[in-house]
């Protein structure tokens, strides 16, 4: 298997979308160099902040050549191939492969039932069929089963997996994961969170996968850049303000589901920002109202991150 070293700061980057659904490519591309020039270690694609679960092949196929094309080799680019199915993982892997991606990334199936035995298999059977680096996404809340440790640990030991992408939650457990595998350097753990990051590197994690950072990725680069020099007052305190900037994601709630709430939270920010020219989400999910805007931009604002004026919603068409 080709090798990957992940480590650092790796956003979990959002699909921008046009008026009619569509991806769009210059305002992904904006996104791409705000995260680089921001000092990010890598960029992860097509994952829950991407709102992968809509995206059909095209548009899978549109954000992974934007995103390799605008990266252009100076961080990897790891790519969700995250369904229903192990044929359609499959599919997705090879899609990814041809198109450039670094690296995978994979979760269990979600919707059918699965045992931890096919979890594996599942994992071996994407492994085999494409010679990417694997990653093992843990996000029960989505796929309603969580990855067991003894799973990862089965699953290193057949060279399926080269790190863990923990969105779990479950911090407890997360801590026992990089017991287990403190012997092995080259296995990569990386916390989803984007409110305990310093508590994770504390404990041994090699970096974190934050939805935040599509917003303030210089933040959580100083952030894991005090933790690796030991300076954990520093760490701690850039991670409370970085804290009270994820009080974005909650401004749709309860209007909106947590999804729409959270991640139109991230576009909300980003497209008052000038990162990004509308904050559509993908249909059902609703877009922040101009009231719920208006708080998000107060957030930011207080944040020291700058904003630039943008329509409201009123005034701009929808589908």
């Amino acid at each position: 298997m080709a090798k990957l070293s992940l480590h650092g700061i790796v956003p979990p980057v959002v699909t921008p979308l046009t008026h009619n659904m569509q991806v769009d490519v210059a305002s992904l591309r904006r996104v791409v160099r705000h995260l680089i020039d921001g000092g990010v270690h890598g960029l992860f694609i097509l994952g829950s902040s991407s709102e992968v679960e809509f995206l059909d092949e095209t548009r899978r196929a549109t954000v992974i050549q934007t995103v390799v094309d605008e990266a252009a080799g100076r961080v990897p680019v790891i790519a969700g191939v995250i369904d229903t199915a192990t044929d359609r993982s499959v599919q997705h892997a090879r899609q990814a492969r041809e198109l450039g991606a670094d690296g995978l990334v994979l979760t269990a199936p979600f919707y059918t039932r699965t045992a931890q035995s096919e979890i594996i298999d599942h994992f071996c059977y994407v492994r085999d069929a494409v010679d990417l680096p694997l990653i093992a996404y843990d996000i029960p809340s989505r796929v309603n089963i969580k990855l067991e440790r003894e799973t990862l640990l089965s699953l290193y030991k057949r060279k399926a997996i080269v790190g863990l992408k923990d969105s779990s939650g479950d911090d407890a457990n997360m801590r026992m994961v990089m017991r287990d595998f403190a012997q092995h350097p080259d296995f990569a753990i990386l916390t989803g969170s984007e409110i305990t990051v310093d508590y994770a590197l504390l404990g041994g994690a090699h970096g974190a996968v934050p939805g935040l950072a599509n917003v303030d990725p210089a933040g959580y680069v100083r952030l894991y850049d005090a933790a690796k020099n030991g300076d954990w007052d520093a760490a701690r305190a850039e991670q409370q303000r970085l804290i009270e900037l994820f009080e974005i994601e909650f401004q749709g709630v309860p209007i909106t589901g947590s999804n729409a709430s959270g991640i139109g939270g991230f576009k909300t920010a980003m497209q008052m920002m000038g990162l990004i020219s509308h904050r559509h989400m993908n249909r059902p999910n609703a877009v922040l109202s101009d009231a719920q805007a208006r708080k998000v931009r107060a957030i930011v604002e207080k944040s020291g991150l700058p904003t630039v004026v943008v329509p409201q919603r009123s005034q701009v068409s929808h589908l």
